[in-house]
């Protein structure tokens, strides 16, 4: 016979443990979408798949929890199962990593294509599902356990949905704005585990009332036993599992290869990853996927594409302004750690530069690691939200507003472009970074996936329907293709002009490589707008062709040589 325990002769503590559980699913929900975006993104398909892969483990946890409860009514089953869930998501900032890593490694020499989605949708069956799954089976356990009759049932589930819809709307905000910006995503599961932990704890060693002792305890008739021998070793192994976990979960960085890392954190809206060479110093918000923002340290050009959207400047008459006494007006959204700002400012005396930038702790990193002038205006704000709120005329408007690897849907619509056209002074050019560049982009032609149409060729029609003039330039060496927007259309003769007045010869020798290598763009009129922007979809089709090209050396020294060859080799 199972015995009552004294801690549920008042229902509080299993209205309690609903509350808990949906703080903590929501919790590692967030926590799941944080872990895996420095790896596959922070896009909406990352997100779907988050929430489809935990959708899946709860509703498993539903039936397999409410089947538990009617065979076996014993509440101490379900707390075991939590302390289990417990010592599952204390583990996840430990070895997380480095499953997903492994996960990854191995999927991009099996998949041909969909990678991010598969690698994504499998770590996220492998590290989350299982601990989701023991606490999905929470609510219809607590359920049986809750009710006295027929007569107060309803008002009994009524009061654990309460608690529990509460506990997740709490579990949903803490980790946002809360734990994760202040401790980061590792402390946040290992808060959250402890948490289900005490509460399983709490209940494993609550004294059976008199009289009603578990045989399992091994109690005699008054009640006097507590703990089940194979509790005690249960909660042993958990506490020490745990201790273990805090030790070496808490600080293990995201980047593990990496051994000189100057700054790793978090914000509310990234991963942040500041690494510092002899020559440079780089801002990274995914691990896997490129640069950022850039910093030489000795004033030189990056070599990158901020050196080509340079090119804008010239293209609105900034040297034509110099000889007047003007000065021009750029706008910048998307600012970054602000490498486009400071390079301007080293070669512009005439130019006003402004910058907008959701992100306020890269902002505080640019000041820190980039020499972002304190003189430089920065708001902290959505790019299109600020345009939507401001009444201001620029002469150039740079939109290089990227999310980690991914382009904000409401930032490439015709919408979108139509207010940075207003802008826009007479004369006025924007110019776009588009990443993600592979061969075929940029002419309207398709890309590397057949007939499909590129983001690239997607986000330059859609351009196209709202300026009269569009060119691009293509970045050698690198994933990114300049394009320069304008209703003016001698703004190229303009470009020329100014540049034959530059002293620089640097400069002057990097604006005659746009000279040589612009293409006008013709429109396939593949049009994104605020209703239908497909860029997540669009963006990962991109990632697989970019890592298909990439991993195609090392899969073929695979299928020739080996696992043998590959480890040769790497």
């Amino acid at each position: 016979m199972n015995g009552k325990k004294k801690i549920l002769s008042n229902k509080l503590f299993l209205y309690l443990t609903e509350f808990f559980a949906g703080m903590s699913v929501m919790a590692v929900e967030l926590g799941a979408s944080r872990l895996l975006a420095p790896y596959f993104s922070s896009s909406q398909i990352v997100w779907t798949i988050i929430i489809g892969t935990i959708m899946i483990a709860m509703a498993l946890g539903n039936i397999y929890g409410g089947r538990k409860a009617d065979k076996d009514p014993d509440p101490g089953k379900l707390y075991r199962r939590i302390l289990v869930a417990a010592i599952w998501i204390a583990l996840i900032p430990v070895l997380g990593k480095y499953i997903i890593i492994a996960i990854s490694a191995v999927l991009v020499f099996a998949v041909n294509s969909n990678f991010l989605i598969i690698a994504a949708f499998a770590a996220c069956m492998v590290v989350f599902v299982f601990p989701l799954f023991l606490l999905g089976t929470v609510t219809p356990s607590l359920a049986k356990y809750t009710t006295d009759s027929l007569e107060d049932n309803g008002r009994i589930i009524g009061i654990l949905g309460a608690y529990n819809t509460v506990g997740s709307i709490i579990g949903t905000f803490v980790p946002t704005f809360v734990t994760i910006p202040a401790v980061g995503t590792a402390i946040t599961f290992l808060i959250f585990a402890g948490i289900l932990m005490a509460l399983s704890i709490l209940y494993l060693v609550s004294p059976y009332e008199e009289g009603t002792a578990s045989a399992e305890a091994g109690g005699s008739e008054n009640g006097k036993k507590s703990l089940a021998k194979g509790d005690v070793k249960r909660i042993i192994a958990g506490v020490l599992i745990f201790i273990l976990c805090v030790i070496f979960g808490h600080n293990t960085s995201f980047a593990f290869w990496e051994n000189d890392l100057t700054y790793e954190g978090e914000s509310v809206y990234n991963y942040l990853q500041v690494k510092e060479t002899e020559n440079s110093v780089i801002l990274s918000t995914n691990v896997l996927f490129g640069v950022q923002s850039i910093l030489i340290k000795d004033g030189a050009l990056t070599g990158m594409y901020y050196d080509y959207a340079m090119a804008a400047p010239y293209m609105a008459g900034i040297k034509e302004k110099e000889k007047s006494g003007e000065n021009l007006n750029l706008l910048i959204l998307g600012m970054g750690s602000g490498t486009y700002a400071t390079q301007l400012s080293r070669y512009f005396d005439n130019i006003t530069v402004e910058g907008v930038e959701i992100d306020d702790k890269i902002t505080d990193l640019a000041h820190k690691y980039f020499e972002l002038p304190d003189t430089t205006k920065v708001t902290t704000y959505d790019g299109r939200a600020y345009l939507a709120a401001i009444d201001g005329l620029y002469d150039v408007i740079m939109v290089d507003a990227y999310q980690d690897i991914t382009i904000p849907f409401q930032m490439s619509s015709v919408e979108f472009f139509t207010m940075v056209k207003e802008h826009l002074a007479p004369g006025g050019v924007m110019v776009v970074n588009m990443n993600m560049y592979s061969d075929g982009d940029g002419t309207g032609s398709g890309d590397s996936l057949g007939d499909t149409a590129s983001i690239n060729t997607y986000l330059a029609d859609t351009i196209s329907s709202v300026f009269e003039d569009v060119v691009t330039v293509k970045v050698p060496g690198a994933t990114n293709r300049e394009l320069f927007a304008t209703d003016d259309p001698s703004f190229m003769v303009r470009l020329s002009e100014n540049v034959a007045m530059e002293d620089n010869e640097t400069l002057r020798a990097m604006m005659q490589r746009v000279l040589d290598t612009y293409v006008r763009y013709d429109s396939t009129g593949h049009i994104m707008t605020d209703d239908k922007a497909p860029v997540e979809l669009l963006g990962m089709r991109q990632i697989d062709s970019i890592i298909k090209n990439e991993v195609s050396f090392y899969k073929q020294v695979y299928e020739t040589k080996g696992l043998e060859g590959l480890l040769e080799l790497l």
